[in-house]
């Protein structure tokens, strides 16, 4: 007996020609033989389920539309009693079932239907049936290729009176008890959410989430579904999925685009779903050519068979790369690494057959697109795939062959006469293509060994001319796909089956089968349309291509308004017509535009949309909270609330308040007009009645959700004589360890006025209240320290009045006490230019409607009319006092709204603030100093020269000089200028005559500094200054020839390498003057110039870089004036260091040894030594370089080299080469060997030393060498000590130990503050006393000399000691501890050469050479 087996989810590892047997024994007992056939169906059964679990290789990438394979079934129940239909549904991918009442889809978040889904089993049950659910069911399973539904009806009956007796009496007797079941609902609020992600191929995300549950129990906790674009994800080679209690984190290890799309994850309970979603973009990654198209992507094998089967594919995006070519298909056989390509040239469409498949064998496939620049990348490969024939399991069957045996084979396994087998039947087309068709028939009954195979035919449109499609391969399955059609063309087919007796007869034909004609790509999508969505999403819609031509789905480009720069929004295909966009600039402006896309690519760009600037869309605000009562009288109450969580973009406008009797359900508005203020008295109340309230908050998008209705508060009048509760508490500058609170005095103020208030603090969800003050504040505002880096707090305030302690507020929001990342406080100076005050402040967050808010005191500033101004430039704020006044101390304080509580203060003392003040009008009035009044000198011609000098000016400085308040002019013949570098100013006035007799000025302007200064000539001041003029105007027309230089300056460098300028001078007198500058500025040499001998030398001490400059010299008397000046730069300087270090070369001594504190010195001798000098240091053959190891320096009379901390690497041969343009010299030492050792010894010697001598005990200071004290006064000697480790200090007086008692108190405080106390000094207390600070390092000791007197008598001159200080040597030997290891510095960048430490050789006077 032969019985079918549908086709299941199962594994192949097909079977060979051999048959296969399965042979089971049964009882021989007579109950097993009537159930016999039952068995069969079980053997066969096994046989398929044995061959699932031998095979690698699922079926499920087989494409199928959801199929029910166990429809559901009508019921008819009584009320309150459970109900649950049942339903299997098969398909790939997994269908998604919904369940729908009377055509409504049902809504399973209420609790009273409960939805199950595991696997392909689906479930409904009702836990407690009404007659509300008699109804028709619907479950409706769809995937992407089609849907599929199956209908019941539930019927409710009302019991009958005479069955209400028995609740179970119309059950049969073997059905169970069924106790009511309660579920518990379970509300779940994340914490921590996943956002959007935006990353490439090749990389990597993470998306998790935190929750909570209440109530959290572990037996019941919900199951986490993770969905991408609706499609259910479950852990894969992709996708690794792990929950928690608690959380749930999805990782996607390595990305490909197959995996952008929208995430989202729901938390499945009982009695509802908790949802979130985000979206993944993946880009392209860097693709192997420039411009190469990015990879294909969600690769599907359609139509597996024995040797071929159907890959499509969705092409990329090409928003900035050329247009795609076409696109090669490559194969890979599992198990192996080798790829092959199956197409020649590329295809144009997105799907094509790969024949040529070994059947059994299993394949992965994969796609590259092409364009004019290259190859893409590969696509992600598709999932295994095996080449097998689908029916094979239909051609089972079992037979009996007797008692206990009976066995399952193949039809085509059993032995038959030879004859051909019959015509196959059914045929028909499962899949209809452009150039191919899939068809599928029904396998003829056969019982034989020989094998059986089929033929196909085909024929064009109405025409009978049959024509053999598989000529050279005969087709085993009844499924082929017939390839190589033309477009738009009629065909009609038929098959034929054969074995190796003969052909049967040819099937019916099908109808007529018309293939697929392609019009090409897409239409243009219509208008395109974004609005508002978050702060940095948008939500585009457009309109569907009137040509969809087998529509694949949409590309989004964006592009910031203003320019061209387009980029993908999308990397995948998005099918609906709508789509968000995210990851954009919040106050950004964007434009939008579409393409759509099939098989043969991308459509036409759509109109682009009108720019849009990203903003938050504005909704309606979140329900005011946590109402309190404030004050009752009786009649009325005074109400306060929280302002909403969110104010939905908006600013909040209004309120509205509503009223009720506890115990009642109708709610009255209260007002017809709406509350502005969060403070509101409710009027016309009855007294002793019990009243609820709620609140709604509303903005420009409409009315928000109503709050929780309050508590219950009784009218009832208060007269307690404490205050009542404060309220509205806020939090500001919260930090690690502190932040500030502030908060509303109370409405009822009790007996008496309040004088202060108490602030209390509690870890949340404790009640352990700690007050944050001991002493009441009069001000509403405390800064609250002492507490725990991310503890989260509650805050609660107290008024205080005469009477006692008031009523607590209501208890605040709870505030971690945790900074914001990145917050920077405020920052106080006076700006040097205007002298204003300035209040700066920086915030490290920041939004387009965030608004700075400065505080005095913690009291907005709202009164600018006192020279207070805000100016807010982006993230910075500055608070400037243009007129400010010593009224203007205080905390002043600044925070940012829409922020995540940024805020900082500053607080002005007024010892601060009259500081600042002082610069400020300094800075305000500035007056510039003057080294001398305006005065004049009569110069050659007659010429008079008004001058005076500034202690400094600068480049921009400007004057002017007046003559009896008239403007003189400084154009020729008179002449204006001024020095920056002596600060002189002057004018020369070329003509001086008696017009002139007066006052002169000079008026002058630096920045915002003045200054001014006059001279007064007249009457016999005046007339000797004219008659001077006058005088060598007519000496110059006198004497026409002065002196001279008849040799002009040159540099000239001695064989004792001294450097100096020499220059020759004729014509001179007695009063000739000599004078020497450089840069301007007068040189006084040592020795006078011998002006007697006609030549003038300058040394030039240290001749180095920093003595090079312009050198001038002057020879002037009575007649005339001469000068000469030379340029010691460039060649000049070139060429005296060459000359330099030729003779420095020449004079080098050998090299010694010179151990010091940090290393061992090398030194070489020479005449002379500066930088610029050209010489090198070599270890063996390696360049020395200066650093932290090597320090090279030197002084005027030798070059060194110092090995810091050397070690015995640092042995070997050291060489110094000094070098110049004729020749070099070398001088080399060997520090290996004894020289090595005794020098290291030396230098951990000296290093002891040094190290001892900075840690040993001293005496920093405080103590006098001499002390007079009046007898019976207190004497006490402090001082400061030193030392590591903390020295021991003792005294002695006049050599003996000072043994501590009710008179004599020795103190050492801290380790540092040593004393000795004297208490009522007698005259015996004189003498010498000694302190002594030693530690191990050793230590010092300091004498005082202390002398007493009686009242009356003279006060005695005390002589110090000899020596007042001792130093005391350390122990022996010196240890030094060993230094913590420090991490490697980083090679990033190399540090430039540091200073010369002490110690570490003397580097030169004079300053390395600029280049």
């Amino acid at each position: 007996m032969s019985l079918r087996i549908k086709r299941g989810h199962y594994n192949h590892e097909y079977h060979h020609k051999q048959s296969q047997y399965v042979v089971k024994e049964y009882s021989s007992s007579e109950a097993m033989e009537e159930r016999y056939e039952h068995r069969t169906h079980a053997r066969i059964e096994d046989v398929v389920r044995t061959k699932m679990h031998k095979k690698y290789v699922r079926e499920e990438p087989m494409i199928r539309g959801p199929e029910f394979v166990v429809r559901l079934r009508s019921h008819t129940v009584f009320e309150h009693t459970p109900i649950r239909l049942f339903c299997t549904v098969h398909g790939f991918p997994m269908p998604i079932v919904k369940w729908y009442k009377d055509g409504v889809i049902l809504d399973s978040s209420s609790g009273k239907y409960l939805v199950e889904s595991i696997g392909g089993s689906h479930s409904l049950e009702i836990p407690r049936c009404s007659t509300d659910d008699t109804a028709q069911y619907t479950a409706v399973a769809g995937n992407i290729h089609g849907q599929a539904s199956s209908q019941s009806s539930i019927i409710v009956k009302r019991f009958k009176e005479e069955e209400e007796s028995s609740s179970y009496a119309w059950l049969p007797y073997t059905a169970a008890m069924l106790p009511k079941i309660h579920y518990t609902k379970i509300r779940i609020t994340f914490v921590e959410k996943f956002g959007p992600v935006f990353s490439s191929e090749g990389g990597s995300a993470t998306l998790s989430a935190t929750m909570t549950l209440e109530p959290n129990l572990a037996n019941l906790q919900p199951e986490a579904q993770w969905y991408r674009d609706e499609t259910r994800l479950f852990d894969s080679k992709w996708v690794k999925i792990e929950t928690g209690r608690g959380f749930t984190t999805l990782h996607l290890p390595h990305l490909y685009k197959d995996d952008e799309g929208l995430y989202t994850l729901r938390m499945v309970t009982k009695g509802g779903t908790g949802e979130h979603s985000a979206f993944v973009s993946v880009a392209d990654g860097p693709p192997p050519v420039a411009n190469a198209p990015g990879a294909p992507m969600d690769i599907k094998i359609h139509d597996a068979n024995r040797d071929y089967v159907i890959v499509s594919w969705k092409p990329p995006n090409t928003t900035t790369e050329g247009p795609i070519l076409g696109y090669f298909v490559d194969k890979c056989e599992v198990g192996t690494d080798n790829w092959t390509q199956c197409n020649d040239h590329p295809i144009k469409i997105c799907k094509y057959p790969v024949s040529g498949l070994f059947e059994s064998h299993s394949y992965h496939f994969r796609v590259r697109a092409v364009n004019s620049h290259g190859i893409s990348k590969p696509s992600r490969i598709s999932d295994p795939i095996a080449a097998l024939d689908p029916t094979e399991f239909e051609r089972l069957h079992a037979k009996r062959l007797g008692g206990k045996l009976d066995v399952v084979s193949y039809h085509d396994d059993v032995e038959a006469e030879g004859k051909p087998p019959s015509a196959p039947s059914g045929i028909h087309a499962c899949e209809t293509d452009r150039t191919y068709v899939v068809l599928s028939w029904k396998a003829p009954a056969y019982s034989s060994k020989a094998p059986m195979w089929y033929y196909i035919e085909k024929a064009m449109g109405d025409s009978d001319a049959w024509q053999r499609v598989n000529t050279q391969v005969p087709i085993r399955s009844p499924r082929y796909a017939v390839f190589d059609l033309e477009e738009g063309k009629e065909y009609k087919f038929r098959s034929l089956s054969a074995n190796i007796h003969g052909t049967s007869e040819p099937s019916e034909p099908t109808t007529l089968i018309e293939t697929h004609q392609l019009k090409g790509v897409p239409s243009a999508p219509g208008q395109v349309i974004a609005t508002r969505e978050t702060d940095t999403s948008v939500l585009i819609q457009w309109s569907p291509p009137k040509e969809p031509n087998n529509l694949i789905g949409y590309y989004i480009d964006q592009c910031v308004k203003g320019s061209k720069d387009w980029t993908s929004a999308n990397h995948k295909p998005h099918k609906n017509a709508k789509f968000v966009v995210s990851g954009l600039t919040t106050g950004e402006s964007y434009t939008f535009r579409v393409q759509a896309i099939n098989e043969l690519g991308l459509s036409d760009e759509s109109q682009e949309s009108a720019p849009l600037t990203v903003k938050a869309a504005l909704t309606t605000p979140s329900a005011p909270y946590d109402i309190a009562l404030l004050n009752c009288d009786g009649h009325s109450m005074v109400l306060n609330w929280k302002k909403p969580l969110h104010s939905g973009g908006a600013t909040i406008k209004e309120y509205y308040v509503d009223k009720r009797r506890s115990g009642t359900t109708t709610w009255r508005e209260i007002h017809i007009p709406p509350v502005t203020e969060r403070l509101y008295k409710v009027e016309g109340l009855t007294e002793e009645a019990v009243y609820q309230f709620q609140v709604y908050a509303a903005n420009l998008s409409g009315l928000g959700k109503a709050s929780k209705h309050s508590a219950d508060y009784k009218c009832e009048a208060w007269t307690m004589p404490e205050p009542g509760p404060a309220y509205d508490l806020t939090f500001c500058e919260v930090r690690d360890h502190s932040l500030v609170i502030e908060w509303k005095k109370p409405v009822y103020i009790g007996s008496g006025p309040v004088t202060g208030y108490h602030v209390e603090y509690a870890k949340n969800g404790t009640s352990d209240w700690t007050t944050a003050n001991d002493q009441a504040v009069s001000h509403r505002f405390l800064k609250v320290t002492g507490l725990h880096e991310g503890v989260h707090y509650v805050f609660r305030v107290r008024a205080v009045n005469d009477a006692g302690l008031g009523m607590a507020s209501m208890v605040s929001d709870p505030v971690t006490a945790k900074a914001v990342a990145g917050s920077h406080e405020v920052s106080c100076v006076v700006d040097e230019k205007s002298g204003d005050i300035v209040l700066s402040f920086e915030s490290c967050q920041i939004k387009a409607d965030s608004k700075f808010i400065w505080k005095k005191d913690y009291k907005e500033i709202t009164d600018f009319s006192k020279g207070v101004v805000i100016k807010t430039e982006g993230s910075h704020s500055k608070l400037i006092f243009t007129h400010p006044d010593k009224e203007d101390f205080g905390t002043y304080s600044v925070s940012v709204t829409d922020t995540e509580g940024v805020s900082s203060s500053f607080t002005i003392s007024t010892e601060e603030l009259k500081k600042m003040l002082t610069l400020s009008h300094d800075i305000r009035h500035p007056v510039i100093p003057l080294k001398s009044e305006l005065a004049y000198k009569i110069l050659e011609r007659g010429r008079m020269r008004f001058y005076l000098q500034a202690e400094e000016i600068s480049s921009n400085v400007t004057y002017k000089f007046f003559a009896n308040d008239k403007e003189l002019s400084g154009a020729d013949p008179n002449k204006m200028g001024h020095d920056t570098s002596t600060g002189i100013i002057e004018f020369i006035m070329d003509h001086f005559t008696v017009e002139n007799e007066g006052t002169f000025t000079c008026q002058i302007t630096d920045g915002g500094g003045k200054g001014q200064s006059s001279l007064v000539l007249i009457g016999d001041g005046f007339k000797k200054a004219l008659a001077e003029a006058d005088y060598q105007r007519r000496e110059y027309i006198r004497v026409k020839e002065g002196p001279h230089f008849s040799e002009f300056l040159s540099l000239h460098v001695g064989e004792d390498c001294s450097v100096s300028l020499v220059c020759k001078v004729a014509n001179l007198k007695k009063e000739s003057e000599f004078h020497w500058y450089k840069e301007d500025t007068e040189i006084i040499p040592d020795v006078k110039p011998d002006l007697g001998s006609g030549v003038c030398k300058l040394p030039i001490k240290l001749f180095s870089q920093k003595t090079a400059g312009v050198y001038k010299a002057t020879i002037s008397d009575d007649r005339s004036k001469d000068m000469s000046q030379i340029d010691i730069s460039g060649k000049i300087f070139e060429d005296a260091i060459d000359k330099l270090s030729q003779l420095a070369g020449a004079s080098a001594a050998e090299l010694v040894i010179k151990c010091t504190a940090t290393g061992i010195q090398l030194q070489c001798h020479m005449k002379y030594y500066t930088s610029e000098m050209n010489i090198t240091w070599y270890h063996g053959e390696t360049k020395l370089s200066h650093n932290d190891k090597i320090v090279i320096g030197g002084t005027s009379a030798m070059a060194t080299m110092e090995v810091i901390e050397p070690v015995d690497k640092d042995k070997g041969t050291y060489s110094v080469v000094i070098t110049n343009s004729e020749n070099s010299q070398k001088r080399t030492m060997e520090l290996t060997g004894d020289v090595y050792e005794k020098a290291h010894a030396e230098f951990l010697k000296l290093k002891a030393e040094a190290y001892a001598e900075k840690n040993r005990g001293k005496v920093v200071g405080g103590l006098p060498d001499v002390v007079t004290i009046m007898e019976k006064k207190t004497l006490s000697l402090t001082c400061t000590v030193c030392g590591d480790p903390k020295p021991q200090v003792s005294w002695l007086r006049n050599g003996s130990d000072v043994e501590p008692d009710d008179k004599y108190v020795v103190s050492l405080d801290q380790g540092r503050f040593a004393s000795l106390t004297i208490k009522g000094v007698a005259m015996d207390d004189s003498g010498r006393y000694t302190m002594i600070v030693q530690n191990k390092y050793g230590g010092e000791s300091v004498d005082i000399v202390v002398s007493a007197y009686r009242h009356g008598e003279k006060i005695p001159e005390a002589k110090p000691a000899l020596t007042p200080k001792t130093i005391i040597p350390p122990k022996l030997p010196i240890e030094i501890p060993q230094p913590k290891t420090q991490p490697a510095p980083s090679p990033a960048h190399s540090p430039s050469p540091p200073k010369a430490a002490p110690g570490r050789g003397v580097k030169s006077p004079i300053p390395s050479r600029r280049k």
